[in-house]
């Protein structure tokens, strides 16, 4: 063999048949020893179908952790539209009671109205109420002034000196004249005195005067009074000026003098106005007209339209609104009440909304953003998931673990309880602990949590027995002789010798469980089991296709969640079989 070397140069070989050279480590053709990890990751970057899965599952998690963050609406907002809708805004009936209207300051309860009722039935001129007499005034059919006595002064007698009581609350000025008035009157033994054009009555209670005079504290009629102006009301509420007018519409007059001011009255189709100045100042009419909700004030024009529409028997009236727009009313007779309805704009819940520029996927039945709702949705189903699988990982590996290192009795008992929880039907159990859940009202975010739980309890014996089975093969080997006789502890050589070796194994078991836990979240949540509103999952979503009005009408609602559940579970699965494959050491390189 003839050739040179030289440290820094390429060593040349030669010999009869051939030449051939060897280059030096640090040569750029030197052969590249990779790593298991690296060659792990170079098989599992050659198979398409699990970069396509890889993809997918980047795709998900985006779509269901940042979409939330960058969506402009929240999982549990509602959203609402206003809609033109037929909407009772009044009601009218003809009033056929008496209705009082009373001084103020006075009392007069309903003891002494039933027996005013029973007064005029029987056509007495007074009535008692306790130890108050009250005379009935009866100005007309369906018109009464109720009056009572009013003590205006009282008299002592002492030592035959009358002494007057001047503090009598809404009594009279004591002067010589009243004085002169009284002691005449009771010196002639009579019950009444004259005094200044007015007639007053005199009871005695031993030697104790009272002085009283008859005032008009209520009048009693059919008819409703209503005021063009508020500001008015005190007048047209008053007694006086409530039964000069009636007397005066009664009989057909055309004004009537109340308080030195003359008002004018107007008869037009039953209904009776008032006048002041030329002006309308009040409305009589014999229909009481009520706006159907509390609050809402009605105008002086709208009861009087809805009267005359009455009366004449129309179905409908026009008045102008604020903004000088006409509006319809419609007047529906129902027996002895008139329902007055209206278009008005009614707030409802924007439901089952089709897709827009607002709500790229619509609005499901609580009127929620179904987009929004989605990606909220993908949160909790992939948070079950991987939650759940590292509950079975944990308790999966360590009883496993210590089932197949010890064997004997101590894998009897543990396989003996995997054996037992293997004949327990999971998806049975499952809807009886849920609906144990049910019925202690458990929150719905500390419901997630319980049924993660739940899950990874009903689901870890397929990796213990995994688990089990790799490390009673791999106790045995060489490398567990040598960590024994070097005095190695037990739980290092279990979970720092064993368990590694089976690591690749569980990844690919994970993997491929994860679609069939967020499968089985979505199961439950579509029986209405799972996650509780306002939270939502995919499952919870599609659980509207329950309703076959909804799955035929609006796709919107399911589909989205469907395809998501479909993309997410093969996502996982060609992940996992691409994994199960680069840890194959049987894989071509």
């Amino acid at each position: 063999m003839n050739g040179k070397f030289d440290q820094d140069e390429k060593k040349v070989y030669t010999n009869e048949a051939e030449e051939f050279t060897v280059g030096t480590l640090d040569d750029e053709r030197r052969v590249k020893v990779l790593s298991p990890s690296m060659l792990v990751l170079k098989r599992f970057m050659r198979s398409k179908l699990a970069i396509t899965g890889l993809v997918i599952l980047i795709l998900m998690f985006a779509f269901s952790f940042l979409g939330g963050l960058i969506s402009p609406y929240g999982q549990s907002e509602v959203f609402k539209t206003y809609e033109m809708t037929p909407t009772q805004y009044a009601s009218a009936i003809y009033n056929r009671e008496l209705r009082y209207t009373v001084k103020d300051g006075i009392t007069f309860d309903n003891a002494a109205r039933a027996k005013t009722i029973l007064a005029v039935n029987s056509g007495d001129e007074t009535f008692t109420v306790g130890d108050q007499i009250y005379q009935l005034e009866i100005f007309g059919e369906d018109l009464y002034a109720i009056s009572s006595t009013m003590t205006v002064a009282k008299v002592h007698v002492i030592k035959s000196f009358f002494t007057y009581d001047e503090n009598v609350e809404g009594g009279i000025e004591i002067t010589d004249e009243f004085k002169a008035a009284f002691e005449a009157a009771q010196q002639a033994g009579e019950n009444t005195m004259a005094y200044r054009g007015n007639i007053y009555t005199i009871a005695e209670d031993n030697k104790n005067y009272d002085i009283g005079i008859g005032t008009r504290i209520a009048v009693a009629s059919k008819k409703i009074f209503d005021a063009v102006d508020t500001a008015d009301e005190p007048i047209i509420n008053s007694v006086d000026f409530r039964i000069a007018a009636e007397v005066a519409a009664t009989s057909k007059a055309t004004t009537f003098e109340y308080d030195g001011t003359r008002y004018g009255l107007n008869y037009e189709e039953g209904n009776v106005t008032v006048l002041k100045d030329g002006e309308v100042f009040a409305a009589i009419s014999d229909i009481i007209v009520n706006p159907a909700i509390d609050d809402t004030l009605l105008s002086s024009g709208f009861k009087e339209e809805a009267r005359r529409a009455i009366t004449s028997k129309e179905n409908s009236f026009t008045l102008k609104d604020e903004a000088g727009e006409d509006v319809r009313f419609t007047v529906e007779q129902s027996n002895a009440n008139y329902v007055i309805r209206t278009d008005m704009p009614t707030e409802l819940i924007d439901m089952y909304s089709p897709p827009s520029a607002k709500h790229w996927l619509g609005t499901d039945a609580n009127g929620m953003d179904v987009l929004t709702r989605l990606m909220y949705g993908g949160r909790v189903s992939l948070m079950v998931g991987f939650v759940v699988v590292l509950i079975e990982l944990f308790i999966g590996v360590v009883l496993g673990g210590i089932s197949g290192y010890f064997g004997g009795w101590v894998d009897t008992i543990i396989m003996r309880l995997v054996d037992l929880f293997n004949c327990i039907p999971q998806m049975p159990m499952l809807l009886i602990l849920v609906s144990v859940l049910d019925a202690y009202k458990v929150t719905p975010q500390i419901r997630i949590y319980l049924l993660m739980v739940l899950l990874g309890l009903m689901g870890w014996t397929g990796i213990a027995r995994t688990v089990r089975g790799q490390i009673l093969m791999l106790r045995e080997q060489d490398f567990m002789v040598a960590t024994e006789a070097t005095g190695i502890g037990v739980r290092r050589r279990i979970f720092r010798h064993l368990i590694p070796n089976v690591m690749p194994l569980l990844i690919v078991n994970a993997t491929m469980n994860l679609g069939g836990i967020i499968i089985t979240e979505a199961t439950l949540s579509f029986l209405g089991l799972g996650v509780k509103y306002p939270l939502a999952s995919w499952g919870t979503i599609i659980n509207a296709a329950t309703n076959v009005y909804v799955m035929t009408n609006y796709w919107f609602i399911w589909v989205p969640a469907g395809l998501l559940i479909l993309a997410t579970v093969l996502g996982f699965n060609f992940v996992g079989d691409g994994l199960r494959d680069a840890f194959d050491p049987k894989m071509k390189r």
